[in-house]
């Protein structure tokens, strides 16, 4: 079997590696002409780091990034409403690592070259069509250098983001991602250790968030820490989205965390402290009545692109990418097996996707909030601990990561039992 994949991204990569482990031949095509370690930071949870140990990649993982200790949930007040370990620490047989984005698909993009070989990925080709035959499917390029060309193969799969020319071509009249009227304002801030070294922060509240973790450490003690604030914002230059790396000021939003406490987090250090911040519309897209159409699927936010709550962006491409080189290995045509690969994860995915535009597990800071606007004495009688946990639970649940289902069942490995 012969596989084209479109997008060298997290997702893209993933593919490629874990079809490699399967047994199956395939080739990476990537717009961007050159393959960069861009971004700032994401988290990969434990039930994504399963599968990159199977694929050998975890220890790496861990050396490239900083294994998390804990989250921790606080208001504008700094009170801490809500706290629970991470990963390891927490009786997960994995862990969670917060790492920079641009390392992670940096380190599945050398992975990649040395196991599949260094043509493996082939840059400066961007999608413009595909089409069908009865035995296979074909993408066109245009090639950056100039020019076109149509490659060949048993199965294509479109990894190719939330902007994915090859979601396009089956919905066609979709138009552009669906704003969801938050603004992000991301960073990266060289400072030392705050709480455990190895914590990530949520604080606030719908309207306005602050996040915050370590993804790297450095040599002389200090940590390169990723911060992203989000403000609920009506601009209406954010309806359309297809500029995702604008550069953005601080005082545009740093005026928005005045007056909150720094017991947990000095939010203008660590603001101050970025060289560099990046301005990003929250958005999505409408969960989509199927993936794989004939020779062609979806993968990745080309299939699920969902707001950035919970940590779950990345891990669940590396997630549909096992799934369906695993499918693909156990299934005698290609077709069952895609049709088996989306009733695993399509339906998963739109309730994730939902569940992120009601805010995900964050949504206890709201709950709080609403209850008590003027701060509290109690918090038990506000927002008691059954509840708290139940939010937490609810969550880890619906994406996945339940501790005792996912410490019992084996990685989706070809040839395995799930």
């Amino acid at each position: 079997m012969e596989v084209i994949v479109v997008g060298a991204g997290i997702g893209g990569l993933a593919a490629a590696l874990s079809l490699h482990a399967a047994g199956i031949r395939c080739k990476v095509y990537e717009s961007a002409e050159e393959i960069r370690p861009l971004g700032v930071g994401i988290n990969v949870l434990p039930h994504a780091t399963k599968e990159l140990e199977d694929l050998g990649l975890l220890p790496a993982l861990e050396a490239a990034g900083v294994v998390t200790r804990e989250v921790v949930y606080a208001s504008r007040r700094g009170d801490v409403i809500w706290s629970e370990p991470r990963g390891r620490f927490a009786g997960y047989r994995w862990p969670q690592v917060s790492i920079h984005r641009g390392t992670l698909q940096m380190l599945l993009y050398e992975a990649v070259r040395e196991r599949l070989g260094r043509d493996a990925v082939v840059t400066g080709h961007r999608a413009v069509g595909v089409a069908q035959a009865a035995d296979g499917a074909s993408v066109r390029f245009s090639r950056r250098a100039g020019g076109s060309v149509e490659a060949g193969a048993d199965l294509v799969i479109g990894a190719d983001g939330i902007h994915s020319a090859i979601r396009a071509h089956f919905y066609p009249d979709e138009g552009p991602p669906k704003w969801g009227g938050m603004i992000l304002w991301r960073g990266t801030t060289v400072a030392r250790p705050f709480m455990s070294g190895a914590t990530m922060v949520i604080s606030g509240n719908a309207r306005t968030k602050f996040v915050c973790y370590p993804i790297r450490m450095l040599p002389d003690g200090r940590q390169l820490i990723n911060w992203i604030a989000d403000v609920a914002e009506q601009d209406s230059s954010f309806r359309t989205v297809s500029d995702w790396n604008r550069r953005g000021s601080r005082e545009a939003f740093l005026p928005r965390y005045a007056g909150w406490s720094s017991r947990v987090l000095d939010i203008p250090a660590l603001v101050n402290g970025a060289e560099e911040i990046f301005e990003y519309p929250m958005s999505d897209r409408d969960p989509l009545p199927r993936w794989s159409f004939g020779r062609v699927t979806l993968l990745g936010d080309a299939a699920h692109a969902m707001y950035p709550i919970g940590s779950n962006g990345a891990a669940q491409a590396i997630l549909d990418a096992r799934r369906l080189a695993l499918e693909l290995a156990g299934r005698p045509t290609v077709e069952l097996a895609l049709g088996a690969y989306e009733e695993a994860r399509r339906p998963a995915m739109e309730k994730l996707l939902m569940a992120h535009r009601a805010e995900g597990a964050d949504v206890i800071l709201d709950h709080l909030e609403a209850r008590a606007p003027d701060g509290y004495d109690d918090l038990e009688a506000v927002l008691p601990y059954r509840e708290r946990e139940e939010v937490a639970l609810r969550y880890k649940k619906m994406a996945g990561f339940d501790l005792k289902a996912l410490n019992e069942s084996p990685p989706m490995r070809p040839g395995g039992k799930l």
